[in-house]
């Protein structure tokens, strides 16, 4: 049974609030439609790239089309938790997204759709990436459904927002894009990319945001973090190796050598962000 219902009560909405803002960016950053891209050149270009290339780009689709419909299952025991919480500026937030989620879920498929590629990809899962999309982060979010402890969630926001969104999709995007400006083709591809980076942004800010207000919240958080950061790290590097050179030639290991070294200052970069809570409260990292 509900006990109250908080937007009628004195309380209102704290429309100050960091997770309320973006909510209002995601409802105006975060309409773009994928059934509306153009992919009549991404599929003429896709007759005419070398081998290589068309399978360096199945490689990438395969592991963020799975990737994106992962994140897609597995957001929900955040929704109940900010829910249960009475946290209604971060449930809306989390609406949203959601969405976006189930958003980038089609657009990989829709790219796969148009260029034809309707085989079984799964067998480009790599071991590596089965560690981590088929047992890590599933089995951690669902330790968060059953048993929402600040434990739990702090786990849950590690791996999913700074690992797999802030780590892992960063890369990607990063060597996704690269690559495809490099040979300059599949500009419907690109185009998606770079509205998904967008929308990860926000995504990130907001893992970054619950991260930092848990370790506001219970400081003996920080190291269970920083050590889950830790044991994740070496998955990163190995599925960079796996997935984002298009071969061994030396121009080619210099790209992934930069790739590595970015993912690496990724993160650097969150663990950087994160310890800056240990010392302040929410309210001082995030003023109203």
């Amino acid at each position: 049974m509900r006990k109250k219902l908080i937007t009628t009560s004195t309380r209102g909405i704290i429309d100050t609030s960091f997770p309320y803002q973006l909510y209002q960016k995601a409802k105006k950053f975060g309409t773009w439609n994928p059934q509306e891209i153009d992919f009549t050149k991404d599929k003429e270009d896709w007759k005419t790239l070398s081998t290589k290339h068309r399978e360096w780009i199945i490689r990438l689709l395969a592991q963020f089309q799975g990737g994106e419909e992962a994140v897609t299952h597995d957001l929900l025991p955040l929704l109940k938790v900010a829910s249960l919480e009475g946290r209604i500026e971060e449930e809306m937030f989390l609406t949203t997204f959601l969405f976006d989620e189930a958003k980038h879920t089609e657009f990989f498929r829709k790219v796969l759709d148009e260029l034809n590629e309707k085989e079984d990809l799964t067998y480009l899962h790599s071991k590596t990436y089965r560690k981590f999309f088929y047992e890590i982060l599933p089995e951690t979010m669902e330790r968060l459904w059953n048993h929402p402890t600040p434990e739990a969630l702090a786990d849950a926001a590690t791996v999913y927002n700074m690992f797999s969104e802030g780590v892992l999709a960063e890369t990607g995007y990063k060597a996704f894009s690269d690559g495809l400006n490099k040979i300059g083709k599949m500009p419907g591809l690109l185009k998606g990319i770079e509205y998904l980076k967008k929308d990860e942004s926000r995504h990130i800010a907001y893992g970054t945001f619950l991260l930092q207000r848990l370790i506001s919240e219970h400081p003996h958080l920080f190291d269970r973090i920083i050590k889950k950061l830790e044991e994740l790290a070496p998955l990163a590097l190995a599925l960079n190796t796996e997935g984002m050179a298009f071969d061994a030639d030396e121009k080619e290991k210099s790209s992934t050598a930069e790739i590595m070294n970015y993912s690496k200052r990724q993160l650097l970069t969150r663990i950087d962000i994160l310890s800056r809570a240990k010392t302040k409260k929410i309210e001082e990292l995030y003023p109203n």
